[in-house]
């Protein structure tokens, strides 16, 4: 990969999907009846390799009860401790009571954690104050188990464990000096656009018009992606000055000067892609696509937006949401605001536990923290690049009815991951389609490279991939039979 997109995967560069809707083996009949045991009706084992983010895992818990009911157990390996740490922390906003955080509130501190390299006051403190619980979950199982029981870390490595407190007490260091993000960003993007940097406006415009809107990304608004380009700014909420470091996208990178290799702390993510892709490209509200005069009336910011907001009120309450305006029969204008909630609204989930899909023993934890409880889920971090690994233990031995690879992972898709793939398994994987320093030509030539590599390995399309059209490639795995 570029420089451009960086070494880390902050967030995704394709949508969230609901892995149950992937499924091949709950679309088809006689897929069904491959599967050999009963319990792997009752269970969707996942194993997910560099998807960055939780936009997956978010998306398939709080779809869940659109489907047949599954104890959905994530099995999650990166190649960088920061990205687990912030996997924690987005789904740790997701989980906050009603009565602590209302949906407009955690949508924003969601987003701008997200995807913004500076974040607000009350957003930093929300981060330390988040840091110094992850401290204790890391270092005391007995309390990870009880606050928090959906996550298990059992199978990091001890020294991952202690480097992954290492990355909490950074997040905790009062010090917004200790990490200024705004310094990187600039530094990254100057090296990046070289002799072009005083035009990078025109160089953002170019890779707008040229690129994102030529593959089906129009929506994101140009404007708002130039900003994004030029400072790591995607999302702004209602009120709030943002000029605080977000720390949750500091991460270190051994760097080779005069021979001798330095790590050294910076920001090292994509800064030419943007985190409008994983939730502001589609939705299932086609309201939010109109056009006028052929623009956009909405922007790839309001779409996220939505679809967080979705997510959020499908995750406690079990049903689609309806913005108010909708619900009262009302026409929304292109000018209106598109989630106006109410405080009544936003309350409404803590005065009626059944209707927010929660009860008092769920809400509350024996030591006292207060969460909701994702129901039938566990969430298993599994140790830095272990892929190649997996295969030598037992336990995992053709355990994985879904294998989501990003594109940035195809690589191990090897007969080591055929081991761990039950008969019938769903292979997802990521295509290049977003990777917007790839010609047409590269992207089309990735797709079948990941083809021939899905149909070596006793793989076939389901369906056949458009590498033009499709941000994922599907695949169903014969190869035990």
């Amino acid at each position: 990969m570029t420089d451009a997109f960086g070494a880390i995967t902050w967030w995704g560069f394709s949508p969230a999907i609901d892995f149950q809707e992937k499924d091949t083996c709950t679309q088809s009949e006689d897929l069904k009846l491959d599967r050999t045991t009963d319990s792997v009706a009752e269970e969707l084992n996942m194993l997910l390799v560099g998807a960055g983010d939780v936009r997956h895992v978010l998306k398939t818990i709080s779809r869940a009860y659109r489907h047949t009911k599954k104890q959905l157990n994530f099995y999650i390996i990166e190649n960088s401790l920061e990205l687990l740490a912030r996997q924690m922390l987005l789904l740790s906003i997701v989980t906050e009571v009603p009565n602590r955080m209302g949906l407009q509130e955690k949508m924003e501190l969601f987003l701008e954690v997200f995807g913004n390299s500076l974040v607000r006051q009350q957003t930093s403190d929300y981060i330390i104050e988040k840091a110094n619980l992850f401290i204790k979950m890391v270092t005391d199982p007995d309390f990870l188990a009880s606050s928090f029981p959906e996550l298990d870390m059992s199978s990091l490595k001890f020294k991952e464990r202690d480097q992954l407190e290492a990355v909490f007490k950074f997040w905790r260091n009062p010090d917004n000096n200790v990490f200024d993000i705004s310094v990187y960003w600039d530094n990254r993007v100057r090296k990046h656009m070289e002799q072009r940097y005083d035009s990078r406006h025109n160089c953002f415009d170019w890779d707008y018009n040229m690129k994102l809107r030529e593959r089906g990304a129009s929506v994101i608004n140009s404007k708002q992606y130039g900003v994004w380009r030029d400072t790591g700014v995607a999302f702004e909420a209602r009120d709030g000055t943002y000029e605080i470091s977000n720390k949750t996208l500091a991460s270190g990178l051994v760097l080779k000067q005069g021979g001798v290799a330095i790590k050294q702390r910076g920001y090292w993510g994509d800064i030419m892609c943007s985190p409008y892709l994983a939730y502001g490209i589609e939705s299932e509200n086609k309201e939010l696509f109109k056009t006028a005069n052929g623009t956009h009336t909405r922007t790839a910011a309001d779409i996220s937006e939505f679809n967080i907001l979705s997510l959020l009120h499908e995750l406690s309450k079990k049903e689609n949401y309806v913005p108010q305006e909708r619900k009262e029969g009302k026409e929304q204008s292109d000018s209106a605001t598109l989630t106006e909630i109410t405080e009544e609204d936003e309350n409404e989930g803590s005065e009626d536990k059944v209707d927010n899909g929660v009860n008092d023993n769920e809400n509350t934890n024996k030591n006292g923290t207060e969460r909701i409880a994702l129901e039938n889920v566990k969430i298993y971090f599994l140790p830095l690049g272990s892929t190649t690994e997996i295969h030598k233990k037992s336990k995992y031995k053709e355990l994985f009815n879904l294998v989501y690879l990003s594109n940035s992972m195809v690589h191990n898709l090897n007969e080591s991951l055929k081991i761990v793939m039950a008969d019938g398994a769903t292979l997802v994987l990521e295509t290049a389609k977003f990777m917007l320093e790839l010609t047409e030509e590269q992207y089309t030539q990735f797709v079948n490279k990941v083809t021939g590599m899905a149909q070596k390995l006793g793989c076939k399309p389901s369906p056949q991939c458009d590498a033009k059209k499709d941000s994922f490639s599907t695949y169903t795995f014969l190869g035990n039979r």
